[in-house]
């Protein structure tokens, strides 16, 4: 029996998913999807772990090796709907999803750091019955790209094939927009955007429009990749791209970013404590400057021009040398945009309150590729799948692209008419490759992609924002 004819049967019940590998990653993704319902088995052979982490989740734990076929039979495999590998190898997880895929109708999750996986991702598809192949450092190169691309930002979530962008920035006290309401500011603003989201202190606000805009407020608003540029030199921010980088650390994620950056016309330098890995770097990356050197050294960040590059990227494999390098570079050089990877998310609102630029946690990217494909199959019976998931503000707030596929009580209908739940925002409307910023005279139509903002998390459908 298919997928789709299980769910059927047992509609918008939770889903059957098991997850191999009980690490930072796997740990968040049980906490994702028991939250939102779902019934989790977790496999590693670490059984301190298994431990840990299904008492603190309520879910069931297996300990052992999940590419064997006794321990998936053990955890359910022939029932499940969804299977996630996120071990430490690269070899283990897709050997997993391939043994799912032979047992069960189930889709597949793999993660993988290597490089040359990434590029095979169809033939694991078509050939192993792998459904998604996920490489944490380029997806978090892809992200980093964008922050360097929009530099006043603090974060940029691209929906509608990138055309579209949720962009958070801060306004400080001499910014044109304190002091103004939200209905005052889309009159002033001759270009398309909405502002989607206000972080004030510990508070979170989803505006209408008499909401005052103050000083030391975290702005969120949505608008096409062209106007985004355009508000920014509105107020009088210089929206230009980043001319230059300085990279520390040569392992995946700084080799995918370069590759990214040189592409975009960035000219990059990245520091490389390993000798042989800087020959390597030199010979795929011919067009940036490779210096092998130990990167956390303040002489050698002087040298290599610190105190005047554009942008500096830490991605060491240690937290704590990211941190220490970012509020270094922030120190000597106010004007740098930082952009700062961190692993781990114990200690996430203290380093909120520190001055370091975009932050980046990588375990959350990879949970919000899989969830939102998970909610998309909660829904593939229904009249939206989602497309797209970002949760944003600290993580109190969802963002979620919804492609309508057919009609329903939310379509055809001018969006004044529509009764939405409180806290919930339309933000916009990808229609035949444009991006309408919506007002209450437009409409939804099936085809499109729909982006919403909200405080209640957990939509897989979205006719779940009428009230």
């Amino acid at each position: 029996m298919g997928l789709l004819s299980k769910l059927t049967q047992n509609e918008k019940k939770g889903l059957n998913i098991i997850i191999v590998g009980c690490g930072t990653v796997g740990e968040t993704l049980v906490e994702r999807l028991s939250n939102e319902g779902h019934d989790i088995t977790v496999i590693d052979k670490d059984r301190d772990r298994v431990l840990q982490v299904a008492n603190t989740y309520d879910v069931m734990g297996l300990t052992g090796n999940g590419a064997r076929y006794g321990i998936l039979i053990d955890a359910g495999i022939e029932n499940a709907d969804v299977f996630i590998a996120v071990a430490r190898h690269d070899e283990l997880n897709l050997l997993c999803c391939a043994m799912a895929s032979k047992v069960s109708d189930c889709a597949t999750f793999a993660r993988v750091h290597t490089a040359e996986y990434s590029s095979e991702t169809k033939y694991f598809r078509d050939h192993l019955g792998i459904t998604m192949v996920i490489n944490p450092e380029f997806s978090t190169a892809e992200e980093t790209s964008r922050l360097l691309y929009q530099p006043n930002a603090l974060e940029v979530s691209s929906f509608a094939h990138g055309r579209a962008e949720l962009v958070k920035f801060k306004i400080q006290e001499d910014n044109p927009l304190v002091d103004k309401t939200i209905a005052k500011i889309g009159r002033e603003i001759p270009h398309e955007l909405l502002i989607c989201a206000i972080e004030r202190d510990d508070e979170i606000i989803i505006p209408n429009g008499s909401d005052r805009v103050m000083a030391g407020d975290e702005i969120s608003f949505m608008a096409s990749k062209e106007n985004v540029r355009k508000f920014f030199d509105h107020i009088g921010f210089n929206s230009r791209q980043v001319k230059d980088t300085l990279i520390v650390g040569g392992g995946t994620s700084g080799y995918s970013l370069a590759k990214l950056l040189l592409d975009m016309g960035i000219s990059v330098r990245l520091i490389e404590r390993d000798r042989d890995r800087c020959e390597e770097l030199a010979r795929m990356l011919p067009h940036a400057i490779i210096i092998n050197g130990d990167g956390t050294s303040e002489a050698l960040l002087n040298e290599e021009d610190l105190p005047r590059i554009e942008s500096f990227i830490p991605l060491t494999g240690m937290d704590e040398e990211n941190v220490l390098l970012a509020l270094h570079a922030k120190k000597v050089n106010p004007e740098v945009k930082v952009v700062t990877k961190i692993n781990r998310v114990g200690y996430r609102d203290v380093i909120k309150g520190m001055d370091m630029g975009s932050v980046i946690y990588p375990r959350y990217i990879i949970a919000e590729a899989i969830v939102s494909y998970v909610r998309g199959i909660m829904n593939s019976h229904g009249s939206s799948n989602v497309e797209r998931l970002y949760r944003v503000l600290n993580d109190r707030v969802e963002a979620v692209e919804f492609r309508v596929t057919e009609e329903s009580e939310i379509t055809d209908k001018y969006l004044h008419e529509l009764k939405l739940k409180e806290n919930v925002l339309i933000a916009s409307i990808g229609r035949k490759g444009t991006v309408i910023i919506p007002s209450g005279n437009d409409k939804i139509m099936v085809g499109d992609r729909v982006m919403i903002v909200t405080t209640n998390l957990g939509f897989d459908s979205i006719n779940q924002i009428l009230a």
